[in-house]
């Protein structure tokens, strides 16, 4: 293996930094001990830039290129975004309606089968033979559902290990 550029970032399939290399997890490093490192991340993803800086952070982060994109957005370097769940509110659902079909049959089943249709009684609701054509109950019957709790958001994923060279050729500017 050539000796890496300082700063270059390798995927390994193990779980520690080799000699030389750190893990990107967003730790801060004194500038110090670090002077090429620095002069080419400076404060980009974290740090005070006086006596510290941060290394990318990719635990839990997917990589994307920096500049535009084909929809116009630009992301600039170190730029972090995104949510790992998300909490879907109503008006971003697509619209949609839900139906219940009703008879006027006298009911006289307790439980229902895939041929009966829901009527009611002094005692509530039964479900009645499916005689009769049903007909749908008015859409504000049905209460809203749902408990407004997050969802996963992730794409599917492959867990490995992100490391930054400390030490190795400074890169030349073209």
């Amino acid at each position: 293996m050539a000796d890496p550029f300082v700063a270059e970032i390798r995927i390994f399939g193990f779980n520690f930094a080799p000699r030389g290399w750190a893990t990107c997890d967003g730790q801060l490093l004194p500038l110090s001990q670090n002077t090429a490192l620095f002069s080419l991340l400076g404060t980009t993803y974290g740090g005070n830039g006086k006596s510290n800086f941060a290394l990318p952070n990719m635990a839990g982060n997917t990589p994307m290129h920096w500049g535009q994109s084909t929809t116009g957005t630009i992301y600039d370097l170190g730029q972090v975004g995104g949510s790992a769940y998300v909490t879907l509110l109503e008006s971003e659902i697509p619209s949609h309606t839900h139906l219940l079909q009703v008879a006027a049959d006298i009911g006289d089943q307790n439980a229902p089968l895939n041929t009966r249709s829901l009527t009611t009684s002094n005692n509530g609701p039964i479900y009645a033979p499916d005689s009769s054509a049903p007909s749908n109950m008015a859409f504000q019957s049905l209460a809203p559902y749902g408990g407004s709790q997050p969802h996963n958001n992730l794409q599917p994923y492959l867990t490995l290990m992100f490391c930054i060279a400390l030490q190795g050729v400074f890169p030349a500017r073209p």
